[in-house]
């Protein structure tokens, strides 16, 4: 019985080795069928795709004028933020010669080609700006829109398009029997054209951050678009250029490398730290949708919320509520919250709360009170101190008051040409501090004589002066006609 147990069916055995064959077998089928899908060595054109790449690089002659026309079609379509005009400008673009033309170069070492794509590039940049400037210059329509301030700084997604359009258009390339044609330079045209569009923009309303930021997306999604070249070429074994010269070979390839390592490591970094600002933003937008929208108490303002990462060295989230104060026990309660989300450990929290806050109000109640002069909610001291000030505000105009009843008849009878007279108390400021100054006003008859009014009028103004007490006063005067007295006997 052991003997049996220990002993394996021969038809087990069998079973076993078929089920191993088969699996081998569809392991191998699957794996062909991928390779078959998937592997593009044997279908590419190595020689050719050199050849129209070199041919994509000069622009000059029809690319030219294909350019200028779809940089037209391109302003337009951001100027009027219609997202099918500015694809439609795409279709027609013919933008990714030179740059395609950088990557294959260093990946072949052939300078003279980098050269030229570095020229013509220089020469496409330059055609587009001078388009788009000469367009936003001359339209009417001037106001920014969503289409053209999503183009003035770089984000993760603008250059995973110029990654992903950069591949697609080399594979592309690459293939046996393809010619070299503007469309497939559609995915490159939507990282590059509206970037260089918004320059134009930028510089014809003398925006200098607009039209910095927008030719800084440039260059990153040209830097990737070429990156991504250079690693597909690479991949693809393309063929070195040949020199006679083996020290000038050696040179160049060091040459080319150098290049290659100074573009990609930058790159590498700023793709890393866009990545970083992404998790970021994507933390901080989950942070407020789960710690501060469910607060009831106050209302969070979703608009208005800004999430700054500043590169890493001081990110904030700011937000604003309406409503009710906020307890600083509930502000430190979401500070400790924040800390649990991976992205936001270093992140400064700010709230900002409106006037529409419960001490705000209370201010606003008093004020109104005040106003009101409603003394009875107000408790014994604060009576008391609102007497007293109201006591100290009558006694200064007290003491500014002047018996004018009186001086007016005494003015009457010692100067009897004296037609009206008047007092004001007049207010001046030097900006410094504010004085106030009695004015009177004198109204002589005109039968008065220039040297006698002179004469009265010092004397009148020497004994205001002594009669009130002041040291300084203001006189004004004038003349006026009497009008002529009615007779007893015309009366009647």
């Amino acid at each position: 019985m052991e003997e049996n147990n220990t002993h394996t069916n021969p038809a087990e055995e069998s079973q076993k080795e078929i089920v191993k064959r088969d699996l081998k077998g569809t392991f191998k089928s699957l794996k062909q069928f991928l390779k078959d899908l998937l592997d593009i060595r044997t279908d590419t054109d190595r020689d050719s795709t050199i050849e129209a790449v070199k041919k994509d690089i000069t622009f000059k002659g029809h690319n030219a004028w294909i350019l200028i026309f779809s940089i037209f079609v391109a302003s337009i379509g951001l100027n009027v933020s219609s997202t099918a005009v500015v694809i439609g400008a795409m279709l027609i673009s013919p933008l990714m010669g030179p740059i395609v033309g950088m990557g294959l170069s260093v990946a072949i070492n052939d300078v003279d080609m980098l050269r030229r794509s570095l020229i013509n590039l220089g020469v496409m940049v330059v055609l587009s700006v001078l388009t788009a400037f000469l367009y936003f210059l001359i339209s009417p329509l001037n106001g920014s829109n969503a289409e053209l301030e999503a183009r003035t700084y770089p984000t993760i997604l603008d250059v995973l398009v110029a990654i992903f359009g950069g591949l697609a258009l080399i594979v592309a390339k690459t293939k046996k029997g393809t010619i070299a044609s503007v469309i497939f330079g559609v995915a490159i045209a939507t990282a590059l054209m509206p970037p260089l569009c918004t320059v134009g923009y930028g510089l014809a309303q003398g925006s200098w951050s607009d039209a910095g930021g927008a030719l800084y997306l440039f260059s990153i999604n040209a830097t990737f678009i070429a990156l991504s070249t250079f690693v597909v070429s690479k991949l693809l074994g393309f063929p070195l250029v040949k020199y006679a010269n083996s020290k000038r070979r050696r040179f160049i390839a060091q040459m080319a490398s150098a290049i290659a390592i100074i573009v990609m490591v930058p790159s590498i970094y700023l793709f890393y730290n866009m990545l970083k600002e992404s998790y970021f933003k994507q933390d901080a937008q989950e942070f407020v949708e789960e710690e501060l929208m469910i607060y009831k108490e106050s209302f969070l303002q979703k608009n208005s919320t800004i999430a700054t990462f500043d590169g890493g060295n001081d990110p904030k989230i700011e937000v604003s509520f309406l409503g009710k104060e906020i307890p600083n026990s509930v502000i430190s309660l979401w500070r400790e919250k924040m800390k649990r989300y991976p992205n936001l450990k270093n992140t400064s929290l700010i709230i900002l709360q409106n006037e529409n806050t419960e001490s705000y109000d209370q201010l606003e109640y008093m004020k109104e009170f005040k106003r009101r002069d409603s003394l009875n909610i107000l408790n014994k001291d604060e009576r008391i101190a609102y007497l007293e000030d109201e006591v100290s505000k009558l006694a200064r105009f007290s003491k500014n008051e002047i018996p004018f009843q009186q001086i007016s008849k005494e003015a009457q009878l010692n100067y009897e040409d004296i037609r009206a007279f008047g007092y004001a108390q007049k207010i001046i400021s030097d900006f410094n501090k504010v004085d106030t100054i009695p004015e009177f006003n004198v109204v002589w008859n005109d039968s008065i004589t220039k040297e006698k009014r002179n004469k009265d009028e010092v004397k009148l103004k020497k004994w205001l002066q002594f009669k009130l007490n002041l040291d300084t006063i203001s006189m004004q005067s004038s003349i006026e006609k009497a009008s002529p007295k009615i007779s007893a006997k015309a009366k009647s």
